[in-house]
C-alpha cells in the first residue's frame, strides 16, 4: 500500500489537479494548449537533451535493457493489429490501434513514477531506454501505416515520410543533439547547462498538470472491446514480456525496474495523435489514452509490487 500512496497517487494527484481546473474551467482549454505546447516543444526536449549528452552510452546504452522492452512493445503491436483486425476492423484502424499497444507514455507518467519509486539516480536506464522509443515507434508504427496505404503503389516515397515523421517532433530533435553532444564530447557551457536546468525542473510537473486537462477532452467511446484490447496490451502484455525476457537474460534489479515500470505505462498521447494524422480509430485511441491511464494507477501499483 505505501507504494501505492508513496510513488503512484502523487503523480496522479497532479494530473487529476490539471483534469478537475480543466473541468471546472479554471484552466482553459488554450491555457492548457500553451502548457503541452512548453513542456512537449521546449522543456521536455531540454530535458532529454541534457539527459542524453551527459549519458555514459558504454554503461547505460546497452541491448540487456533494450531488447526485453522492445520485444515488449512489438508484442503489444502486433497483438493490437491482428487483434483489431480479429474484430473486424480495416487494416488502417488496425495499425493506429496496434501503436497504441506499441508507444507507452514513458516520459509524462514513465519518469515521475521511476523517480519516486527507485530514485533519481536510476533514471539513467530511463533514459536508455526513452532514447530510442519515439524514433523506433514512429519508425514501426508510420511504415506499416503507409505500406498498408500504399497497397499495390510504389513505395518510392516511404523513407522520406517515415523520416518527416520523426525528425517532424521536438523530443526525436533533442535526443538527436543530445547524441550529438555525447559523442562529439563537445562541453556544456555552465550558462547553458545552469539555463537547462531551470527549464528541466518545469517540465514535468507542468507536463503532469497539462496531460491531466488534455484527458478532460478524451471521452470513453467506441468499442469496448477495442479499448480493452489497447489496456491490455499497455497495461499487462508488454510489461509481461519485459519482465520475462529481462528476468532469463539476467538483467540487474536497476535496469529492471527501469525497463518494466516504462513497459507498464498507459499508451501516450502520441498515440491519438498518430491516429488522427490518418484519421483511423482516433475513438479507440482516444478512449484507450483515457481509460489506460485510469487504470494504471492499479497496474503499476501490481508491478511495483511484483519487482525487487
Amino acid at each position: 500500500m505505501s507504494a501505492l500512496i508513496d510513488v503512484v497517487l502523487p503523480v496522479f494527484l497532479v494530473m487529476g489537479a490539471g483534469y478537475l481546473a480543466t473541468w471546472r474551467n479554471l484552466f482553459s482549454d488554450s491555457a492548457v494548449d500553451g502548457l503541452m505546447a512548453f513542456t512537449q516543444g521546449f522543456a521536455i526536449p531540454c530535458l532529454l537533451f541534457r539527459a542524453i549528452a551527459t549519458l555514459d552510452l558504454g554503461a547505460e546504452f546497452s541491448w540487456p535493457i533494450l531488447l526485453p522492452f522492445y520485444l515488449g512493445a512489438i508484442a503489444g503491436f502486433c497483438t493490437g493489429l491482428f487483434g483489431a483486425r480479429a474484430f473486424g476492423r480495416n487494416w488502417e484502424d488496425s495499425v493506429a490501434i496496434g501503436f497504441c499497444g506499441l508507444f507507452s507514455n514513458s516520459v509524462l507518467l514513465g519518469l515521475p513514477i521511476a523517480e519516486r519509486a527507485f530514485g533519481t539516480d536510476s533514471l539513467r536506464f530511463n533514459y536508455a531506454i526513452i532514447a530510442v522509443h519515439a524514433p523506433f515507434c514512429y519508425l514501426l508504427g508510420v511504415s506499416v501505416m503507409e505500406l498498408v496505404n500504399a497497397r499495390g503503389q510504389s513505395l518510392i516515397g516511404l523513407p522520406g515520410k517515415v523520416t518527416r515523421a520523426m525528425f517532424h517532433n521536438s523530443l526525436v530533435i533533442g535526443i538527436a543533439l543530445g547524441f550529438v553532444v555525447n559523442l562529439t564530447g563537445l562541453p556544456l557551457p555552465r550558462l547553458l547547462d545552469d539555463a537547462l536546468q531551470m527549464m528541466i525542473r518545469a517540465a514535468l510537473p507542468a507536463a503532469l498538470f497539462g496531460l491531466g486537462g488534455i484527458l478532460y477532452r478524451y471521452k470513453p467511446e467506441g468499442d469496448l472491446r477495442l479499448i480493452g484490447l489497447v489496456c491490455f496490451c499497455s497495461l499487462i502484455l508488454h510489461p509481461a514480456v519485459t519482465y520475462g525476457v529481462a528476468t532469463a537474460l539476467g538483467l540487474g534489479v536497476v535496469p529492471l525496474r527501469a525497463a518494466v515500470i516504462t513497459a507498464a505505462m498507459a499508451p501516450g498521447v502520441n498515440t491519438y495523435i498518430f491516429a488522427n494524422i490518418y484519421d483511423s480509430a482516433r475513438r479507440t485511441a482516444a478512449s484507450g489514452v483515457l481509460v489506460g491511464t485510469g487504470m494504471s494507477i492499479l497496474s503499476v501499483w501490481m508491478w511495483l509490487l511484483i519487482l525487487p
